[in-house]
């Protein structure tokens, strides 16, 4: 067995593909429009992720495919599967970024090790340190939680 990707309905395509690819840094790899259906499929992947994925198909490598339903719906229960997670290679700069990119960090990295921000659509995304923790730095380390996670 082994894991291929994690489909997530988005509200408005542009405002996720902001937050993923050019806040979060994810690489589209991907775009299916089907107008029979109606819908768009984005692949997206990490960066450490992508070459392999635009060589062997979304099967290479894991990807987040957003799916967009042209016709207006409304989703709620967005946290009812979980969270998706990135290892990234410097927390504290992937929180600064973000945070300077205007998205709020709902679990700050006072640990070194784990954070938590949401998408657009309310999705939950843990961003995790790669190898062992970093120190505890400020202003992490007495940054409260924001919202919830």
């Amino acid at each position: 067995m082994r894991y291929l990707h994690t489909m997530v309905r988005v509200t408005d395509l542009d405002a996720a593909l902001d937050f993923y690819v050019t806040k979060f840094g994810l690489i589209e790899t991907r775009r299916i429009e089907n107008e029979k259906g109606r819908f768009t499929l984005v692949f997206l992947a990490a960066p450490d992720d992508a070459a392999t994925v635009k060589e062997q198909g979304s099967r290479g490598r894991p990807t987040l495919e957003l799916t967009y339903n042209w016709d207006p719906e409304v989703y709620t229960g967005g946290r009812n599967f979980g969270h998706l997670a990135y290892e990234v290679d410097d927390i504290y700069a992937t929180c600064d970024k973000l945070m300077k990119a205007g998205i709020t960090i709902n679990r700050p990295p006072r640990d070194g090790n784990m954070a938590f921000v949401r998408s657009p659509d309310n999705i939950s995304i843990e961003i995790l340190q790669k190898g062992e923790p970093k120190a505890p730095a400020e202003p992490w380390a007495s940054m409260p939680n924001t919202g919830v996670w």
